[in-house]
């Protein structure tokens, strides 16, 4: 007999921009001038295009091929490897899930709040980044209990609330932009349902139900959300996407797993010992991630490292 998850349908969505298109770049310069890459927020590796989607759908096509549909919400862009013909592949313009006020956006935290508007999403979802990676066969039980509640991958951070509180208060050093917004989110679950989660998000593919993301951004945040409706970009007032998954937790909407390094993997891609731990380990999700500390030649390995993990074109590619 089937299970509750066997009978869903399942979408994958991806945020995708190529930062080296000069109808974008013109339209990000009158917001910031240029990338500072001395930034996390808006460094060259925040938006270049490296064909990480292309090897990532690759990944995808071998080891979840029971994805219904793939989204990829963009800026008026679109891959131009990348075959529109295909059944599955649904391009969203940033016009059709944006309000009007919050375009341009060069915020993914942003964009990641209106992802329940896609057309036809599905009510199971996963999101992901073009930089994230299957390395493993998956099931809709890897994302999905038999009931069909999200499984919220969290990497263990026991002391993660008294560690920032003693860098920030006692030491004076900020903390990066991503731990901030990852900071407000749980502050906010914490003030609203009596829990703080120190879980950071594993940073790879995650699982969401579309009515419950839906009801965390118009409803339960709802106040905090529509204050950030004009952040074209990054700020540390942000709110990460992970509190859907800690609201998820709070309201025994979602099953939390603690992964290793054994499971999911970030591999710094200016960091050689990650490779190395990489192969060691062979987990079953991996993140690309380039940053303000990569130059052009870890980009050019990193592409090697993908062709050389997944050298055949998918049913996606032209």
């Amino acid at each position: 007999m089937e299970t509750k998850v066997e009978q869903m349908d399942i979408d994958l969505v991806y945020l995708w921009v190529d930062g080296e298109d000069p109808k974008w770049q013109a339209k990000f310069k009158t917001f910031i001038g240029k990338t500072d890459e001395n930034s996390s927020n808006n460094c060259k590796g925040r938006y270049v295009n490296n064909d990480e989607l292309k090897y990532s759908l690759r990944s995808i096509e071998n080891y979840a091929p029971w994805v219904r549909n793939i989204f990829i919400v963009t800026d008026n862009q679109v891959p131009e490897w990348l075959d529109l013909s295909h059944p599955k592949i649904k391009i969203i313009d940033h016009k059709e899930i944006l309000p009007k006020e919050s375009r341009p956006c060069f915020n993914s935290c942003l964009l990641e709040y209106f992802l329940y508007r896609i057309p036809g999403l599905a009510e199971h979802f996963l999101y992901a980044n073009d930089d994230m990676f299957l390395n493993k066969p998956t099931t809709p039980e890897t994302f999905f209990t038999a009931e069909g509640l999200p499984i919220i991958r969290l990497t263990r951070k026991p002391f993660r609330k008294l560690r920032w509180f003693f860098r920030e208060e006692i030491c004076k050093k900020p903390l990066k932009n991503y731990s901030k917004t990852i900071g407000r989110a749980a502050k906010l679950v914490e003030k609203k349902y009596g829990r703080y989660f120190t879980g950071m998000p594993h940073h790879n593919i995650d699982a969401y139900l579309r009515s419950d993301y839906q009801r965390i951004v118009e409803k339960d945040f709802r106040a905090e959300y529509s204050a950030n409706k004009v952040t074209h970009l990054r700020h540390d007032n942000d709110i990460q996407r992970s509190i859907i998954s800690y609201v998820a937790l709070a309201k025994r909407r979602g099953d939390l797993r603690y992964v290793s390094q054994n499971e999911s993997i970030i591999l710094m891609i200016h960091k050689e010992n990650h490779y190395r731990k990489f192969t060691e380990k062979q987990p079953m999700f991996f993140c690309m991630n380039d940053s303000e500390y990569a130059q052009d030649t870890d980009r050019m390995k990193a592409m090697d490292f993908l062709e050389k993990l997944f050298p055949a074109k998918s049913e996606f590619e032209k």
